[in-house]
């Protein structure tokens, strides 16, 4: 088969006769490599250095055919137009591989020709191998050559390394904790690829306790460590700016607004500049904030309080929200142009109850957290262990504070532990502390739920049954379908039973008070 080189004119290294090394005359120089057909490509302004260099080549190799392609490029470092011009010559070049073996010569040309050659090689458009030659070393040996293999599916190794630093990247912003529950699993690789990949602004739904504040961290250091952004991550906690200071902590403010000396201050978003404006609880903030804000984010450029001269700032959006911005949006308490804006990119993050499976992966974790805080070494007896983890990953504990209860409940435990050792009798105490406390602050919701639910009719039902009731629908709410909140809700009687139609004796209590699942769960 006949070895055929395509490659640019080198227009400054290939000029002149007294040079010590020329790299499109030296690719005749090398005896194991025969060429049969050499083709420049040049600009129509270089063509009388083109013709020098052809003449040079055919008396250095007599056998090496030398074909002048004229290819005139307005500007060699514009990467659209090389790259067209590139892919335009390569459709018409018409490749007989059967006969010809391709080369492309890399050495010559811009860096951004070079890219395009790499690129077009790569996806085959060009179907040829690389070549990359060099100056003599200071021994005065031939000239250097090399070809580069473009086969990527031999790079094992590389592939290897990229999924190892992807799985690092996931567990950077998992904690360190080797979670199980496949859909979180999945969620922390979606936001990582995000992080990694965008600048758009990032929403993180999910109840309180689900550590969207401690995941927006995460998301920050892996900006950071990906060089996405350089400055800081400045956390507005949007609950506390509905007074009247509100628009001058989050814009700033001049001395001299209201017409009276008072406190300069830079403000939250100018803070924020080149790194990342972390927006925590953003559906409490105010309208009024909502609607400046929406035009800070949008242009990167606002007006401090008392200030005729706007002032810029470009930053990066996280933002965290317990409730449903659609829900609010359409109640009208949330502008529906700021939540287009900040619903690029919606994560839900899902509560403890719906991740049973990793119990256990957090509560070693929480224990080496107590550890390093206390400074001493803490562990369970073994049947403390057991039945602190049954009763966590029973269905029937809700864990309204999420991992913010589940934290505290360790620490507590940790905190107290004689000699290190957390015993059953300590476990016992604390589960019966926080149903306590979880009763108590469920009490005057009770009602109000189902006064949600039923109406009027609520007044009706008694205190007794009041409790029950709206356990019941809180368990069915919090359930994918009526037979996995029965599951829930029977999750001990139903050991003892024959028969476990957990859905059927849901439905049958629901009927006692003229309810069904769509009434409980809408």
């Amino acid at each position: 088969m006949k070895n055929v080189v395509i490659g640019f004119l080198g227009t400054q290294l290939d000029a002149g006769k007294r040079r010590r090394w020329r790299p499109t005359v030296s690719l005749t120089m090398h005896d194991h490599f025969k060429i049969d057909r050499l083709e420049i490509l040049h600009d129509q302004k270089f063509g009388r250095l083109a013709k020098h260099v052809k003449a040079e080549v055919e008396t250095a190799a007599p056998e090496t055919e030398v074909l002048l392609q004229v290819l005139d490029l307005d500007d060699p470092w514009d990467f659209q137009e090389v790259y067209g011009k590139l892919y335009d010559f390569a459709r018409s070049y018409g490749f007989d591989e059967d006969r010809e073996r391709y080369h492309v010569h890399l050495t010559t040309g811009t860096h951004v020709a070079q890219i395009c050659w790499f690129l077009l090689t790569e996806s085959r458009h060009v179907p040829a191998r690389l070549i990359q030659t060099g100056p003599p070393g200071r021994d005065e040996g031939p000239p250097k050559f090399d070809v580069i293999d473009l086969d990527l599916s031999r790079y094992n190794a590389l592939q290897q390394r990229f999924d190892q630093l992807s799985r690092e990247y996931s567990d950077q912003l998992k904690g360190g904790i080797e979670t199980k529950n496949p859909a979180y699993n999945a969620l922390i690789d979606r936001i990582e690829l995000v992080a990694s990949n965008s600048d758009e602004p990032i929403l993180l739904l999910g109840e309180t306790g689900t550590g969207k504040t401690e995941l927006a961290e995460r998301i920050y250091n892996l900006k950071l460590e990906r060089r996405r952004v350089k400055g800081r991550m400045v956390h507005v906690n949007c609950a506390t700016l509905n007074g009247p200071d509100a628009l001058g902590a989050l814009f700033g403010q001049r001395r001299s607004y209201l017409g009276q000396a008072g406190t300069e201050r830079s403000g939250l978003l100018r803070e924020a500049d080149g790194g990342v404006l972390f927006l925590d609880e953003v559906d409490e903030l105010g309208l009024n904030a909502q609607s400046v804000l929406l035009h800070a984010i949008e242009t990167g450029r606002f007006y401090p309080l008392g200030s005729d001269h706007e002032v810029t700032s470009r930053f990066q959006i996280i933002a965290g929200a317990n409730r449903d911005l659609r829900v609010l949006a359409a109640q009208g308490a949330f502008r529906p142009d700021l939540l287009a804006r900040l619903n690029m990119w919606r994560f839900r993050l899902p509560p403890l109850r719906e991740r049973r499976e990793d119990v256990e992966v957090n509560l070693v974790f929480e224990l080496a957290r107590a550890e390093r805080q206390l400074g001493t070494q803490v562990g369970f007896n073994a049947a403390a262990r057991d039945s602190f983890l049954r009763f966590a990953a029973n269905p029937a504990t809700l864990w309204p504070g999420n991992f913010r209860d589940f934290s505290g409940t360790v620490r507590r435990l940790c905190t107290l532990a004689p000699r290190g050792r957390i015993t059953s009798f300590m476990v016992e105490d604390e589960i019966a502390t926080l149903q306590a406390d979880w009763k108590t602050a469920r009490g005057d919701a009770d009602f109000q739920l189902l006064r949600d639910v039923l109406g009027p009719a609520a007044a009706e039902i008694d205190p007794f049954d009041m409790v029950q009731l709206a356990a019941v629908i809180r368990a069915c709410r919090n359930a994918a379908n009526l037979s996995a909140a029965g599951r829930a809700l029977f999750a001990v009687s139903r050991e003892k039973r024959t028969t476990q139609n957990d859905g059927d004796r849901l439905r049958k209590y629901l009927q006692k008070f003229d309810l069904d699942w769509d009434a409980v769960t809408a």
